[in-house]
């Protein structure tokens, strides 16, 4: 039986608040489509017993296949998969794949690499197997019919690629994630961001080289967003201390990284994931972890530009997708952008009031329709 839409509420609602920052001109305008069910469609429910959790997605070239991979409990066994044919619309049910899957846990991800010679495959990363805290992979040559055992790629770390990208015409791929701090003695579950560089379409990756790491800071989660001019590739990062969020970017793709810089305050949060609009706008979506910020916790988007975060503006208004019954408990999504300007960003949520787990939620938006309700 496929998934289908969530029917529990009628309606939505546009919201336009006022999120205010010291030294920002204008609030920072706010349009609320978390109510709106139409929108919203279950890929993995929720029970009394069974928590969803961590999903990320990705979608096929053909602009209607899309993937979703999820854990079992908070950063708990990975394994779930399924997959939809009709742009994240409706889903399979759960799709055959190793006993080693389940074998591994914490946050698994998924990314389609292509190796030097063009031959593009869909690998699944997850963040340690039951004997090591150590970086597993598996992958498909066949557009996820079938899928390899996991096996560990010998990185260690807390979690698994959080990002990768591809370097240099195709030639590498640069995969960033966070690690604890080697040889800390002082600070409880540090995190510095790092990274690996793959030079055979992900099978083996280099050592980690360390891309971010201030005393005090927590730095994690970070994604790679590629300037529209392509020649600067910027570094989205999560900060689990102060709860503000921080960048830095690279002018020769990733040899070298600028300090750390903090992000405008309208992108505060956790675990970003980025795509271009056709007009060359970014679309992010995280958890919202800004103080002043009207819609936290919650699962929210961003609109402004590359140029607005390089030049620290809070970018021109944020939406909030997703209602958390959970508190801060959301995130980790996924962001599609299909082949009709329809965003899909899919996210492990308590989507409701009620004794249910969290669920694995999608839902949809087009810009065009939010741009008309800002005006």
């Amino acid at each position: 039986m496929k998934a289908g839409f969530i029917v529990f509420l009628v309606g939505y609602s546009l919201v336009l608040q006022a999120q205010h920052h010291p030294g920002q001109q204008k609030p920072l305008p706010i349009i609320d489509l978390s109510s709106d069910s139409s929108r919203q469609v279950i890929v993995a429910q929720g029970t009394k017993e069974t928590y969803q959790g961590h999903p990320t997605t990705t979608l096929l070239p053909d602009g209607k296949t899309m993937f979703c991979v999820w854990t079992i409990n908070h950063g708990g066994p990975c394994g779930p998969i399924k997959r939809s044919d009709d742009g994240g619309l409706s889903w399979s049910e759960l799709l055959p794949v190793p006993k080693s899957w389940a074998q591994v846990s914490n946050c698994p991800t998924i990314f389609q690499l292509p190796d030097p010679r063009g031959k593009t495959r869909i690998f699944v990363f997850a963040g340690e197997s039951a004997d090591a805290n150590v970086m597993q992979q598996s992958y498909s040559a066949d557009n996820g019919k079938t899928w390899t055992e996991m096996k560990s790629n010998g990185l260690p770390c807390v979690m698994p690629f959080c990002t990768i990208e591809s370097i240099d015409k195709g030639k590498k791929l640069l995969g960033l994630t966070n690690i604890r701090r080697p040889g800390e003695t002082k600070e409880n579950k540090s995190n510095i961001v790092t990274q690996s560089i793959s030079t055979d379409g992900g099978f083996t990756w280099s050592g980690w080289k360390v891309i971010a790491d201030s005393a005090g800071l927590k730095l994690c989660e970070p994604y790679l967003v590629r300037s529209p001019s392509g020649k600067q590739l910027l570094c989205l990062m999560r900060e689990n201390a102060t709860r503000e969020s921080y960048y830095i970017t690279s002018d020769n793709e990733g040899k070298t990284w600028s300090s750390l810089k903090k992000l405008p305050a309208g992108l505060y949060g956790d675990r970003h994931v980025a795509k271009y609009t056709r007009d060359g706008r970014l679309v992010v979506v995280f958890r919202d972890t800004g103080a002043d910020s009207p819609i936290k916790p919650h699962f929210v988007a961003w609109v402004g530009t590359y140029d607005d975060i390089i030049r620290g503006k809070d970018g021109q208004y944020k939406v909030k997708l997703l209602h958390s019954y959970s508190g801060t408990d959301n995130g980790y999504p996924g962001l599609e952008l299909l082949p009709d300007d329809t965003f899909v960003a899919t996210t492990y949520i308590k989507y409701r009031p009620g004794p249910e787990k969290h669920s694995v939620v999608s839902t949809r938006f087009k810009i065009a329709e939010t741009d008309k309700m800002l005006k």
